[in-house]
């Protein structure tokens, strides 16, 4: 019987082999999980307090969240669908909504919206975003923007 005698560079192959990668390139920040909702800030620079979560997944995307005053929720939505992320782009495909709300400084009354899309046929909303540590801001075409921690930091 013959013997491979094993090296320390012939393990890390094996090993590399059998085991999927995981390693992000720095250029790829790590959007997948769930964040919490920290300020939604109006284009005019208005600031308002939000709770609520949005999860990604390796392909979806669901929000819920809700504006507060005083701690009660005066606005709410509930969103998803799938999206595409390529640096600090951020395109969401909307299939799923469910909205409403009360007047508030900035935003006007939302009566109760909900959609329902076939898949395929969500409409899209390019916007961009960054990560730093565990802080998410993405920034919408509205020139609205939503800070948030990650989840499990928060």
């Amino acid at each position: 019987m013959r013997s491979i005698a094993c090296t320390p560079a012939l393990a890390a192959v094996a090993v590399g082999a059998v085991l999927p990668s995981t390693t992000l390139s720095a250029q790829e920040p790590d959007l997948v999980g769930a964040w919490a909702p920290q300020v939604y800030v109006l284009a005019d620079g208005t600031r308002h307090q939000v709770d609520g979560r949005i999860f990604f997944t390796d392909l979806d995307w669901t929000v819920l969240f809700f504006v507060t005053e005083d701690g009660a929720p005066r606005r709410g939505s509930a969103e998803g669908g799938t999206y595409v992320a390529s640096g600090e782009d951020l395109v969401f495909t909307h299939r799923y909504h469910l909205s409403v709300g009360e007047a508030m400084e900035g935003l006007p009354e939302s009566p109760l919206r909900m959609d329902l899309r076939p898949p395929g046929e969500g409409a899209e909303e390019p916007s961009t975003f960054t990560i730093e540590g565990d802080r998410m801001t993405l920034f919408f075409p509205s020139g609205n923007r939503m800070e948030f921690a990650r989840a499990s930091a928060f």
